[in-house]
């Protein structure tokens, strides 16, 4: 049965006898905790701050009593950010520096919540108080927490990094007086991507507002889950744009780089031969989308790399192993396609577009004898036929308007979709069919676990292919998603984007994996990561890590590519000293151990002793453990109460204020003018934030910084406003 020719309108349902089936999850209310979904509960829990009655199934948990959700006055505390990165061969080095300034005349302790790359590893933290610099110890997390507590209750200055999501963590800084600045200083290092000869390097910037299903919320511990990565509140719009970033980077791939691109921020490229410094033309930008670099070799494309670095519990090695491009004939079966498009009311604004766009384009390629359905979600779901159908014109031409007349609105109920496009298989009926899911969304929810242990658990036989729309995606789930349902991850961050990367990922889609992987070690006892192979797609390199007890020996990596088989060695030997390979060793071993979590595998006990004692033995900031920095000299007075502040965040670019929180709440939100002239008061007093210069060393940056920073009665200067000036 097939689906009528027209489309009644914008998100009405179909008559019965169409078979599109319409699913209100009853259960799943928007319960987003800054009131993510609009409408009549989000407006309800915006006029409604202080009323703390409301269970974990009202849709407003989390807001009431908590002053979080939409910021309607500039913060106490002043953030600026400045990101240094060293990009070696494949691998990058950041140091970040965030600079909290205290304006207000109370003592201060300041939250902020922040990205990273998912993969990254974060293993230094400085804190810098006038010329003290205080460094950072890894320590358990409880422990390391109680030591933090003891510190602030104490009036000593503290620093405090956590991981709340392998890609967000969180920065307490305790006891910061009256017109002090303190400099808090992170590190880590991260792997570079390398797909179809283009490297890039992604900075993430902004924590997109997170949704919370209210069905988790019912223990203390998935509350205090969700609290802790929703604690920041939105800077409303009509306050304009706040925490500054600056970003150099020195980029050394160890090639001659050509095509050098930021696609989402305006670059000043510097440097010849093999080495570049980038910095953005504007100095400094608000921290309101990811930053990416993008570049390619001026020669041949390189096919491997491989690095080791020696340690006194071994020697650790980094294969980056790029199959060839199939030669052979190439044949593409017959497929079934579930696209499923997140409509909720993150997606509001630019990523609606670009999501719906992405969606019709997706439609385009199907072939007669490819079968497909689509799957919209909000905080409920529809599903567009009963079961796939055949992609004839008129099929795809109903499934076109639908797309089309999506808007965004409500709550972010990704679960339900997931598993209506692993449940509809009707493949299994069509011998050679291949499964795939195209996943459209900016993931932004709190219950990545349960999304990911359905995906395991259901996803036998189906390729899973997320879409990450709009500026600031949450690339942890779209990665883990993709690693775990066989597939690869795709960001789109502008409509520009649409089609290229859209295109770059069907066409990868035609083509076939690496059927029959495997990998053989010889003369060495490598300990491997991943310990699970993933699905390898032309184009896309394996990388490999291990750690052994002595150096030497082979890797053999062997598969099928179409009808060819390939194989290729690498000696072991043959390496490059490398001082990032154990720390990546270790980052990528926690998401082993992540994964048989997830699966089953592992109890929970275990996995965090497992983990804990990786961070510790790494020195890595992990779920188990934390940075924590303490100055022993107290300086709060005695009878000086401290005040807490989270840290508001901006809304991400592209985002519609009115979609993520209602129309009459974000007006409500911003309707006093009074903080509106309290913003230009703020604004007069408080110029912009002075941040390091980082072409020069550590100890340099900060002595430069500091000295600047304590200069005059406003202790911050202007950052010169353009390269080259």
């Amino acid at each position: 049965m097939t689906a009528p020719q027209t489309l009644p309108g914008a998100m009405r349902l179909m008559p019965a006898a169409a078979m599109m089936i319409a699913v209100p999850v009853a259960t799943f209310m928007p319960a987003r905790l800054i009131a993510m979904g609009g409408g009549q509960a989000a407006t309800a829990a915006a006029a409604d701050d202080g009323d703390e009655a409301a269970g974990p199934g009202s849709g407003t948990l989390m807001l009431r009593g908590t002053g979080r959700g939409v910021a309607t006055s500039l913060p106490a505390i002043r953030l600026g950010t400045d990101m240094d990165v060293t990009i070696s061969g494949s691998v990058a080095r950041v140091r970040v520096t965030q600079v909290f300034r205290n304006g207000s005349k109370d003592w201060m302790e300041a939250s902020y919540l922040y990205p990273l790359p998912q993969d990254g590893a974060v293993d230094s933290l400085k804190m810098v108080v006038g010329q003290r610099v205080i460094i950072g110890q890894i320590r358990k997390r409880q422990e390391a927490r109680k030591l933090y507590e003891a510190a602030k209750t104490s009036g000593r200055r503290a620093g405090l990094v956590e991981q709340q999501r392998p890609n967000m963590f969180t920065t307490n800084v305790a006891n910061v007086g009256p017109g002090e600045t303190v400099m808090i200083a992170i590190e880590y290092q991260a792997p570079v991507r390398q797909v179809a000869g283009t490297f890039a390097l992604r900075l993430p910037l902004v924590v997109g507002p997170r949704y919370a299903p209210p069905h988790l919320l019912t223990s203390p511990g998935a509350v205090a889950d969700a609290a802790a990565v929703t604690a920041a509140p939105v800077l409303a719009p009509k306050l304009g744009a706040i925490n500054p970033v600056s970003i150099t980077v020195h980029l050394d791939p160890g090639f001659a780089p050509a095509n050098i691109v930021s696609p989402y921020h305006r670059i000043a490229v510097s440097g010849a031969g093999e080495r570049r410094t980038i910095r953005l033309i504007d100095g400094q930008v608000p921290a309101d989308r990811d930053f990416e670099l993008d570049w390619r070799s001026a020669s041949a494309d390189p096919t491997i790399g491989l690095f080791s670095e020696h340690a006194d519990d071994g020697d650790y090695v980094m294969a980056t192993i790029l199959p060839p491009a199939d030669t052979g004939r190439l044949i593409v079966p017959p497929r079934e396609m579930v696209f499923v498009i997140d409509n909720s009311g993150s997606m509001g604004g630019a990523s609606m577009d670009e999501a719906k766009a992405s969606l019709v384009h997706a439609l385009t390629t199907l072939r007669p004898q490819d079968r497909f359905n689509v799957i919209r979600f909000d905080d409920t779901m529809t599903q567009l036929f009963e079961h796939s159908v055949a992609a004839t014109p008129d099929q795809v031409a109903t499934a076109t308007r639908f797309a089309q007349a999506l808007q965004a609105r409500g709550g972010t109920e990704m679960l339900p979709a997931l598993k209506a496009a692993l449940a509809d298989a009707a493949a299994s009926a069509i011998p050679g069919m291949v499964r795939q899911v195209i996943f459209m969304t900016d993931g932004e929810v709190t219950n990545e676990q349960e999304m990911l242990a359905t995906l395991g658990r259901e996803g036998q036989g189906t390729h899973v292919f997320p879409v990450g729309i709009g500026s600031a995606p949450n690339d942890y789930l779209m990665a883990r998603m993709a690693t775990m349902g066989g597939g690869t991850y795709t960001h789109v961050g502008t409509a520009a984007e649409v089609t290229p990367k859209m295109t770059t990922l069907l066409d990868r889609l035609r083509r076939p994996s690496v059927r029959d992987l495997r990998v053989t070690v010889a003369g060495a006892d490598l300990d491997l990561t991943p310990r699970v192979l993933p699905d390898v797609y032309v184009g896309e390199p394996l990388v490999l890590l291990g750690r052994a007890t002595a150096p030497g020996g082979t890797i053999t990596v062997s598969g099928t590519i179409g009808e060819h088989r390939w194989t290729q060695t690498v000696k072991l030997a043959d390496a490059v000293a490398s001082p990032a390979v154990a720390k990546l060793w270790a980052r990528r071993r926690i998401d082993d151990i992540e994964t048989e979590r997830t699966l089953g595998k592992l109890e929970d006990g275990v996995a965090d002793t497992q983990i804990a004692e990786i961070g510790l033995e790494h020195a890595l900031v992990t779920s188990q453990t934390s940075l924590v920095a303490i100055d022993e000299t107290p300086v709060r007075p005695a009878g000086e109460t401290l005040r807490r502040e989270d840290l508001p965040i901006n809304l991400p670019a592209g985002w519609d204020f009115d979609s993520l929180f209602g129309g009459e709440a974000a007006r409500a939100a911003i309707a006093n003018e009074n903080t509106l002239a309290a913003r230009a008061a703020e604004q007069a007093r408080l110029k912009a934030l002075d941040l390091p210069q980082t072409a020069t060393g550590f100890a340099a940056t900060l002595a430069g910084g500091l000295l600047m920073l304590m200069l005059g009665a406003t202790g911050l200067v202007l950052l010169r406003r353009r390269a080259g000036r």
